[in-house]
């Protein structure tokens, strides 16, 4: 919902005639104030023009009589839809793509006041925008992230982003990072925000549920990186995909990879190298988490941050919640806690559990339901293939069959294999069970949820948080892990 105190007011007339969509109509009275703008029917406020978007499962168009009764002054629709002459209508070809463009002129084009970042890619989005936050903030750039850890979706629909971006300035931020989904771009949510520099992390497979093929998975993430959307580019070398993009660049694209450091140092809670002829330390660890951080050092430099500011500051950088999240109740074992959910994720997380203990890779995982069920068995070959110790257990099931997916998941176990595998669909018992098998030198990976604090049924959600599960699991088990 939208407030007066947040947006500009402007007539529908003016409105129309200041946003940069060059095909409209009105209809009805073109000097109804607007004073807000939404397209969540059940937040409508007095003054606000409603969009009426087409969804999977509804259509914002048959909302109209209820948003009107609720004080709605306009409606932005794709057909003639009321003989109402005191509600505007503003008439175009598609809602959902001109939304943010509406947005952008009530909230007085917010990413011309700051510095905006975007960061996409399958793997370390959130832990880059976090690492790249931290660096500035420290370096006395005011920053403000949005994505995965600030919002409820990732990136939200644009009117909240337009929203969020006023609200940053209005506060004194100066960069805003954030976190750009593919469903993002291929549903025109960040239309209106202009890039100031758009990040590549990686890609692999992921959202095929949506997106159909990976050639489509990466077509809308390329769609970034493009004049309609940025001005500038930093894309990660070592990436395929990033090649492809840095080769086909369009606007001017800075490259980053493995060849920019040397004094590669990694633990399981530390990360230094060399880097722009001085010393990156940062108390955050795993090997996948080298890139990340890489990324943010490179796009922090782009910002105008010097190498010796962003050294400095990279000292400071706190570990992000649920990103290689070390859990240490004095146990003689490392556990942690990571959002991996892809088959490369798990794949990178296991190697660096591997690259940093000396004993057994142990790793408690799951598959969401309703989503990419084609991935299952691929993590079940990946968790076989990098650990000792496979513990297949429940992650969101939402309205799935639990045991069905983790059945999935087991098809893919690998066959040439010695690692033990077993599953148990409850995630608390399954933890347990694992921690109560770790032993001294060991490390146990509890993947999927990260930073999650609740675990998704068909009908409700249960509290369920894996670091706090781990901690509780841990001052329980036996005194060789107290």
């Amino acid at each position: 919902m939208a407030t007066q105190s947040d947006c500009r007011t402007l007539t529908v007339d003016e409105l129309c005639r200041q946003t940069d969509v060059q095909e409209f109509k009105i209809l009805g009275n073109p000097d109804n104030l607007v004073t807000g703008i939404t397209m969540d029917s059940h937040s409508v406020d007095k003054g606000d023009l409603f969009c009426c978007v087409k969804g999977v499962h509804f259509d914002g168009h048959a909302f109209a009589d209820e948003v009107i009764k609720k004080g709605a002054s306009a409606l932005l629709v794709d057909h003639y839809l009321l003989e109402a002459e005191n509600i505007s209508q503003i008439i175009v070809a598609n809602v959902r793509e001109v939304i943010g463009k509406y947005a952008k002129t009530l909230y007085g084009d917010p990413s011309t006041k700051l510095r905006v970042v975007g960061i996409t890619g399958t793997n370390g989005k959130t832990t880059t925008a976090s690492l790249l936050s931290s660096i500035l903030n420290s370096a006395g750039v005011a920053t403000r992230t949005f994505g995965t850890l600030t919002n409820v979706r990732t990136t939200p629909e644009a009117p909240i982003i337009q929203k969020q971006l006023a609200q940053a300035a209005r506060d004194g931020m100066k960069i805003a990072v954030m976190e750009v989904t593919s469903h993002a771009i291929d549903q025109s949510r960040i239309n209106g925000v202009q890039f100031e520099i758009v990040v590549f992390t990686n890609i692999s497979r992921d959202h095929l549920d949506y997106h159909k093929t990976e050639e489509a998975y990466f077509a809308a993430k390329a769609a970034l990186f493009g004049q309609d959307y940025s001005n500038r580019a930093v894309v990660n070398a070592d990436d395929t995909r990033g090649r492809l993009l840095l080769d086909v660049a369009t606007i001017p694209t800075t490259a980053f990879g493995a060849s920019d450091i040397s004094g590669l140092t990694v633990t399981a809670s530390s990360i230094e190298f060399e880097w722009e002829g001085v010393k990156i330390t940062s108390p955050i660890g795993g090997r996948f988490n080298v890139m990340n951080l890489l990324a943010a050092c490179t796009v922090a430099r782009e910002l105008g941050v010097t190498p010796q500011e962003i050294a400095n500051a990279a000292t400071r950088i706190e570990s992000v919640p649920g990103r290689f999240e070390k859990v240490d109740m004095g146990q003689d074992f490392v556990v942690v806690v990571d959002f991996a959910h892809t088959p490369d994720g798990l794949a990178e997380v296991l190697q660096a559990g591997r690259a940093v203990c000396r004993g057994r890779v142990h790793v408690v995982f799951g598959c969401g339901g309703n989503r990419d069920s084609g991935k299952r068995p691929l993590m079940g070959a990946v968790a076989t293939q990098f650990a000792d110790n496979v513990m297949v257990t429940s992650d969101n099931p939402r309205s799935e069959d639990q045991i069905e997916i983790i059945n999935q998941i087991l098809a893919g176990v690998r066959s040439d294999t010695n690692c033990t595998v077993s599953s148990i669909p409850d995630r608390r018992a399954a933890i347990e069970q694992v921690l109560r098998t770790a032993t001294s030198g060991d490390i146990v990976i509890i993947a999927g949820k990260g930073h999650e604090k609740t675990q998704e049924f068909a009908h409700h959600h249960e509290e369920f948080d894996d670091a706090v599960v781990a901690r509780e699991l841990l001052l329980l088990t036996t005194g060789k892990h107290s």
